[in-house]
């Protein structure tokens, strides 16, 4: 995976954010999907939302993208109010969703050429010409939709959704179900969009993709539990401690742990134990003194370097 470096000052617009979003709620009956979440995008940034499905993510994007009205709050797409603006917005933006409507009986350049005509793009066949040369669809054009695969799916749905040169571009789950390789392939694409100066949001509920976010909020239940970059995220973390610990019988001890004052949480990891601590609270030394008032004798105890998970699920039990 290639290393991203965000747009150049030159390139980015210095008037106003690309997303601005105060206390953004969404309510159905009584169910919050979305609780007041605040937050702004910078103009040619990677900006990610993690969380697992049903956490309102998708119901944020439906919101700035009008979709979906919301119940109460504040939020601004490239200057436009997606309450009173949102027929302004969409032109603008590219918008891939977990299930994007591809026409599979058409090819991948046909489908291409389709929504270029729906966009109102001028110069259809050159603007078709010039996404598949930037997907590295050339050779496989004229292959039907239907008969693709899920990576090469989601490159043409990618494409699609650029045809009209957005500004700002909603990427909603774009490589659920899909292979590693395709995944790695798929990033190098927003790399090379966001290098260029289009404004990325992301959702993902994979932690290794989330890294590659310049900056990533973790939504949990409609709420946005935190924002920052992912280094920053991880390195909160060592507020409390991380470590890893080889005992023997694992599942036994891990049950032990979970008991244990100050023990936030335990889990397995490879044939170890994952174990996060409160504040300070616990050294290599005082764990395993806990482990051998436990009847487990023959420990080894390590510090361990916080990673996005640590970070989710520590914000999320609390």
């Amino acid at each position: 995976m290639r290393c991203w470096k965000p747009a150049t000052s030159s390139q980015l617009p210095t008037t106003m954010n690309a997303i601005e979003v105060q206390e953004l709620t969404k309510v159905f009956g009584e169910f919050t999907a979305v609780d007041q979440i605040s937050f702004s995008v910078q103009p040619g940034e990677i900006f990610g939302f993690l969380g697992p499905n049903g956490s309102g993510k998708t119901t944020t994007i439906r919101m700035l993208l009008g979709i979906l009205l919301p119940t109460s709050g504040m939020g601004r797409v490239l200057g436009y109010d997606i309450f009173k603006q949102a027929e302004a917005i969409r032109p603008q933006v590219g918008y891939t969703s977990q299930k994007f409507a591809l026409y599979d009986e058409l090819t991948m350049a046909e489908n291409l050429d389709f929504y270029a005509g729906v966009y109102g793009v001028q110069n259809r066949a050159q603007r078709v010409a010039e996404v598949i040369e930037l997907l590295g669809l050339t050779g496989r054009e004229r292959e039907r939709a239907g008969e693709l695969s899920g990576g090469w799916r989601q490159r043409l749905a990618l494409g699609v959704a650029l045809t009209h040169q957005p500004k700002l571009l909603f990427l909603d789950e774009p490589t659920s179900g899909v292979d590693p390789q395709a995944r790695r392939a798929f990033w190098d694409l927003i790399y090379d969009l966001a290098e260029a100066g289009t404004t990325i949001f992301v959702t993902t509920h994979y932690m290794d993709e989330a890294e590659y976010c310049g900056r990533l909020g973790i939504m949990y239940q409609g709420h946005l539990l935190a924002l920052d970059t992912p280094d920053n995220l991880k390195q909160q973390m060592r507020n409390g401690a991380i470590w890893e610990i080889a005992v023997s019988p694992l599942m036994d001890a891990l049950t032990a742990l979970s008991e244990v004052e100050n023990v936030l949480r335990v889990g397995l990891f490879g044939d170890r134990l994952r174990v996060v601590t409160r504040n300070q609270s616990h050294t290599a030394v005082s764990l395993q003194s806990v482990l051998a008032g436990l009847g487990f004798g023959d420990t080894a105890v390590t510090p361990a370097d916080p990673t996005l998970e640590d970070v989710f699920v520590t914000l999320a039990g609390r």
